[in-house]
């Protein structure tokens, strides 16, 4: 059942009350462990941990802009086999929640027992430019403000400016920006675990909120889906077509690191680190005489021409792929195009809901008669 717990708090102590509330849930035992992110040793980077001791909270940086590893895939290592056995928090972005609930659909993960807090999201660095802006003593708290009143960060990851799906839904907590001054943060309840997690908070009464937070949360998407819409355009000009195909991804080297990190890919056994793609000597000589010159490695299209069709109905656009690209391809971007107009051609978004079936388990006899005719 849903709940109607509205609260908001000076934005100033919106770290120290954040931190001091999942001390409390972890010190009274409301749960039993935290998954969120904690500063790394470099000091210049954070990746989630699971926390069980409370005293460890003081090393977590709730709001770091930032996405080592998608947490949706951490979340499935945990639980797949088995969920949690106590009840834990975890806190993560709008794009690994909906990967969540993709791989909850797709049996790869589990709910039970998880009290899912997530953020309106204004955006995150990649790793390497997170580093160099921390080391730069950049006030990561001003670029969100200014992010929030709808000004521009360049240094944005590419799918982070232009993603039109960075308000959460299907949590049981929301840490609020939409619909407040920059002053002020909120805290809503989505559910009654949420609401039982917030009862010891005391904050002022948030009136009306849910009017003023859904006109800027449209407004704030309108934006969005005008940034995704530039960019698609653009995009479309650079990879329409075989030749540009070829250009965009020239320098592949078929490492699979985007594979490896996307939470949507989860085969334990795919079929491009099969041995189909393992060939005798013959077999190159062959290729290259018939065409004069061969590109090594082979087949690096095919990969992500294969990749798209296997999970771009479950893409989440969370931009892993991306970061993990040593020569900087924009995977993310590609994968969000396609990912989009495959998504729409079935009236389905990734992670949108527990309740619609992942299109690729349905069998519909009357559809896309445009492809397979009458």
């Amino acid at each position: 059942m849903a709940s109607n717990k509205w609260m908001k708090f000076p934005a100033k102590d919106r770290d120290t009350l954040i931190k001091g509330w999942l001390k409390s849930l972890l010190e009274k035992e409301i749960v039993h462990g935290l998954v969120a992110p904690s500063i790394l040793p470099t000091g210049t980077n954070a990746a989630q941990s699971l926390i069980t001791d409370p005293a460890m909270i003081d090393n977590t940086e709730p709001f770091a802009p930032v996405m080592a590893v998608s947490t949706a895939k951490i979340l499935s290592r945990m639980t797949r086999l088995k969920p949690m056995g106590k009840p834990i928090a975890v806190l993560l972005r709008p794009c690994e929640l909906r990967a969540t609930i993709e791989l909850t659909k797709l049996k790869q993960a589990s709910l039970d027992n998880l009290l899912l807090i997530s953020m309106d999201c204004p955006g995150t660095f990649s790793v390497k430019t997170h580093a160099s802006l921390v080391q730069e003593g950049t006030d990561f708290k001003g670029i969100e403000e200014k992010l929030f009143k709808g000004e521009d960060e360049p240094l944005l990851r590419p799918v982070c400016q232009g993603c039109e799906w960075s308000v959460p839904e299907n949590c049981d907590i929301i840490i609020a920006q939409h619909g407040l001054d920059i002053g002020t943060f909120g805290l809503i309840a989505r559910t009654e675990k949420g609401e039982a997690a917030l009862a010891e908070l005391e904050g002022e009464a948030w009136e009306g909120g849910e009017d003023a937070r859904n006109e800027a949360v449209q407004k704030w998407n309108e934006a969005k889906i005008a940034q995704r819409d530039a960019q698609f355009t653009e995009l479309k000009e650079k990879v329409t077509g075989i030749e540009n195909l070829l250009k965009t991804y020239a320098l592949c080297i078929n490492c699979h690191n985007c594979m490896t990190v996307c939470p949507i890919c989860f085969c334990k056994e795919c079929f491009f680190d099969s041995a189909v793609f393992e060939f005798e000597s013959d077999r190159f000589m062959d290729w290259s005489h018939a065409r004069g010159n061969l590109r090594l490695p082979t087949d690096t299209l095919l990969f992500h021409i294969g990749r798209m069709n296997h999970m771009s109905t479950s893409c989440v656009a969370c931009g892993m792929c991306q970061d993990a690209c040593p020569n900087e391809i924009p995977v993310a971007q590609i994968f969000k195009l396609v990912g989009y107009n495959t998504q729409k051609r079935f009236d389905y978004v990734a992670g949108r809901s527990l309740d619609e079936p992942v299109p690729l388990t349905q069998f519909r006899e009357d559809e896309l008669h445009e492809i397979g005719g009458e």
